[in-house]
């Protein structure tokens, strides 16, 4: 089916013996019935406190009826004042964050050669089931070479439709050279787009290349013009998406997590302490030590409410693991921790990876390196166990990327670093309108809240958070390298992860 408003692609062969899956439109979802019960009971309500408080402070004291109060009166009004205070305060961070300027362009190289990778990857023709089994016939995918496929090729039509995402999802043959290329220069350039010509020759001549070569991986040449009424994500440059909420979320989060710091304390023995700007909760039991070959576990954490979100399952690794070391790096910049001084900087991808191997090595968990990044500490242990939880398998993924050799297993739990390229985290998780519940949950609560917010939309960095098969230690041995994915996970699609996970090619 073809949208209305699209523009007609001539120089694409007629989909007349075969269903382009890149060509189907998507209407926009009818909210049912759970979207609303949400938005009454929930959303309304707690978006509701602050222009309550601006109303009962400014009546209160245009009509002097605040010299009338009993102390309950006086209670109520501090805490509207409170929030007023706080909304004021809240208002300006929103403005410091929508004017940021989004981290600059990365290496060139590195970029073109993530390209590159990005359009190799589902090249290799292999089975549906099983695993890439390489050999000397049948390289992996970064072998592969982007041949110009046929326009019904499968791979081609998956490629179409993965990259439609960054569109808005519309249909393929919409799609015209002046947004490809709009997207393209911020995805490479981190920069707006204006037109070509006005683009240094330099900048050109990259923009060329990839298009030419996205046009081979796609089977169908993109035609000159511009269709304006496609507008491309691009998610550092995009206005923010930030939805308000109060001082006394903000306050019950701070003291939830406060209190969990405390409980850990006194019940795990647990210290928490800071690593070169990187706070964490660390338990290591009294009869432990690093010769016992017994590998400290790393879980790192994802979008949420920090250690309240996961209260219950720490409880229980830390009670199922009794004999072992576990670490808990803490991300305040995800955590909804307004008032923690990191909350609106987040640790980038060398920093953040810097951080953890440095706290690692000087745990004497993991070899060390020198200077020049050679291994040092040969006789130290071979390294820990490393579990991530979505948002966390970026962490989990610049560990990979800069010191492999301390992660000697891996568990990623619903990962979204694999395939963050085709942008249905993105498009899912801040554009797509909420059509139920649960979606307006993860909108409301976590994807448009202030420090989210901020992380994904002017911090993101599609090729630092990718993390492709071949970076993945031991990645075909199930005893070293596991992935858990939901079915039915909202957010990314779980079946190109397991395809991912499965295959560098997939």
């Amino acid at each position: 089916m073809h949208d209305d408003n699209a523009i007609p692609l001539e120089t694409n062969p007629e989909p007349t013996a075969f269903e382009d899956i890149a060509e189907k439109f998507h209407p926009p979802g009818r909210r049912d019935l759970s979207f609303y019960i949400v938005l009454i009971l929930a959303v309304i309500p707690l978006w509701s406190i602050a222009p309550l408080s601006w109303f009962f402070v400014i009546y209160s004291l245009r009509t002097g009826i605040i010299w009338s109060f009993t102390w309950r009166g006086w209670v109520s009004f501090v805490a509207a004042l409170a929030e007023v205070f706080f909304s004021v305060y809240h208002f300006q961070l929103t403005r410091f964050v929508s004017g940021t300027i989004p981290n600059g362009t990365g290496d060139l190289r590195e970029l073109q050669a993530a390209f590159k990778r990005v359009l190799q990857a589902g090249l290799a023709d292999l089975p549906e089931h099983g695993y890439d089994e390489e050999d000397v016939g049948r390289p992996g995918s970064p072998e592969e070479d982007i041949i110009a496929l046929d326009f019904t090729d499968p791979r081609a039509m998956d490629f179409r439709n993965y990259l439609r995402t960054w569109f808005g999802r519309v249909p393929w043959s919409s799609l015209r050279k002046r947004e490809v290329y709009a997207w393209l220069h911020w995805s490479i350039f981190n920069a707006p787009f204006a037109t070509l010509e006005s683009l240094p020759e330099a900048r050109q001549n990259v923009l060329r290349e990839v298009l030419e070569m996205i046009e081979k991986r796609a089977g169908s040449p993109i035609p000159d013009g511009s269709n304006p009424e496609i507008k491309p994500l691009l998610l550092t440059l995009d206005p923010v998406s930030i939805a308000w909420r109060p001082l006394i979320w903000y306050a019950g989060v701070a003291l939830s997590n406060y209190y969990r710091r405390r409980h850990f304390k006194s019940k795990w023995d647990a210290k928490v302490a800071t690593y070169n700007g990187l706070e964490y909760v660390l338990r290591i039991p009294p009869r432990w030590s690093a010769e016992s070959g017994q590998r400290p576990i790393v879980f790192l954490h994802g979008l949420g409410l920090g250690l309240t979100q996961y209260s219950m399952f720490l409880s229980h690794l830390l009670q199922a693991v009794n004999d072992l070391p576990v670490l808990i790096p803490l991300q305040p910049h995800v955590s909804q921790e307004i008032f923690h001084p990191r909350f609106l900087k987040p640790m980038s991808r060398h920093e953040s990876a810097a951080a953890l191997a440095g706290l690692l090595q000087e745990l004497g968990w993991v070899k060390g390196r020198d200077e020049d990044g050679d291994i040092v500490q040969e006789d130290a242990p071979a390294g820990v166990t490393v579990v991530s939880h979505s948002n966390g398998s970026f962490l989990h993924a610049w560990m990979l990327k800069a010191y492999p050799e301390m992660a000697t297993r891996s568990c990623f739990v619903d990962p979204v670093t694999f395939c963050s390229w085709e942008g249905d985290l993105c498009y899912n998780f801040i554009y797509r309108p909420c059509t139920n519940g649960l979606e307006l949950v993860m909108k409301y609560f976590v994807g448009a809240e202030l420090g989210v917010a901020n992380f994904l939309q002017r911090h993101f960095d599609w090729n630092a958070n990718s993390l492709w098969y071949e970076e993945i230690p031991n990645a075909r041995d199930p005893s070293k390298t596991m992935f858990f994915l939901g079915g039915k996970d909202a957010i990314v699609d779980a079946s190109v992860s397991l395809s991912t996970s499965r295959s560098p090619c997939k």
